[in-house]
């Protein structure tokens, strides 16, 4: 007979009441677990779509996403002259804000040379840019659909294409655009304030300087070092040139650092409280079930009975509300405003640290279990 079961049968409303209520609180914390790892995802995915190996920007920067960086557009040709690089080409970053369907829709702006590296990884419908003006490749996130015209500063621009994954490290919905539609949304001027400029003189200046990039990128051969190719251009006097792998380092320790810190922070504080929770629900279970308790040691049932009961109770509450949790925030997760990331091994490790938090828990159940008193079960 397993006492554990059948006393959960017994009061099995309430347990699975429980069980819900405790799922809830670890559904929060494995939202938090994926809000967490999509965010690194997020900073991340920009950085990785173009699936290059350099970035050649502006000396003493450290590169389009952590500061700002500006190029002439032309060091593309210098750096496709390296040995070792495949192919460079030029690209920009920006963020706007245009009207859609009545609403402000907030993008992140990539400007790229369509017969370049730089452009979007994956076409899910439609087609890429073709045409060297008005075409764009849109996020499915953004809302956009294929046909759609979306202006964008003084241009209007056809949506040819939907990708996906593809967002900002704050999360706004990524568009492609030519490079040249990109430097146009960058430096060309607003009318009024052109015509300040022009009575200062400047608009000339401003015309001139408009074939400027954020980056230029590069792809290398495949038996080509990154750290090799990145010295030679560190040796020009108004470059600098970081590898993949470091410009993602800059991305984590530096953009997306603090929201990381305190998201993980929080998660932890999270754990804590599951943990007390548990602790509480377990102890609490144990009291209500003092006088069974004494009556079991009267009849002589070993202590070994008792707390395998207390034990197992525990462990089936915290699997039981751990699975709840998981199914609710997995069948939820895609209605996050932010991507939510659930991986198996964070799932897992999760679930470990439950099962450990319950049987820690469930000792101070069994503590208070092994001092109550036989003679309670003879009590009124």
């Amino acid at each position: 007979m397993n006492l554990a079961y059948r006393d959960i049968r017994h009061g099995f409303g309430r347990f699975i009441l429980t069980c819900i209520g405790l799922g809830l609180l670890l559904g929060v914390v494995l939202a938090m677990i994926g809000i967490y790892r999509g965010l690194v995802v997020d900073a991340l995915t920009i950085a990785r779509a173009p699936a290059v190996d350099l970035w050649v920007v502006e000396a003493n920067t450290r590169g389009p996403f952590a500061e700002a960086s500006r190029i002439p557009g032309d060091v593309r040709e210098a750096v496709a002259r390296i040995a070792g690089v495949e192919s460079a080409g030029g690209i920009t970053y920006q963020t706007v804000e245009a009207e859609h369907i009545g609403a402000k829709l907030r993008l992140y702006v990539i400007g790229y040379e369509p017969a370049r590296p730089g452009g979007p990884p994956e076409i899910i419908a439609g087609r890429g840019i073709a045409r060297s003006h008005y075409e764009m490749v849109a996020d499915q996130s953004a809302g956009l659909v294929l046909g759609d015209r979306l202006r964008v500063g003084r241009s209007t621009f056809s949506v040819v294409g939907l990708t996906r994954h593809q967002v900002s490290s704050g999360g706004d919905p990524a568009v492609y655009i030519t490079l040249s539609d990109a430097q146009k949304l960058q430096f060309d001027l607003a009318p009024p304030a052109a015509r300040i400029q022009q009575a200062r003189g400047a608009v000339g200046a401003v015309g001139a300087n408009r074939d400027t990039v954020n980056a230029v990128i590069a792809r290398l051969q495949p038996n080509a070092a990154p750290e090799a190719v990145a010295e030679t251009v560190r040796r020009w006097k108004h470059q600098a040139a970081i590898t993949q792998e470091a410009q993602e380092q800059i991305l984590i320790r530096s953009l997306v650092d603090r929201a990381r810190r305190q998201i993980g922070l929080f998660t932890s504080l999270l754990l804590v409280v599951s943990a007390v929770i548990i602790a509480l629900i377990i102890y609490t279970m144990t009291m209500e079930k003092t006088k069974q308790i004494a009556t079991l040691k009267l009849i002589g049932a070993p202590d070994r009975t008792i707390i395998g009961m207390i034990v197992q109770q525990a462990l089936a509450l915290g699997l039981i509300g751990f699975s709840i949790g998981a199914m609710l925030i997995a069948t939820i997760s895609d209605y996050f405003p932010r991507r939510v990331v659930l991986e198996a091994d964070n799932m897992l490790a999760l679930g470990l640290i439950v099962v450990v938090v319950c049987l820690m828990a469930s000792g101070l159940g069994v503590r208070a279990a092994l001092r109550v008193d036989p003679a309670t079960a003879l009590g009124s």
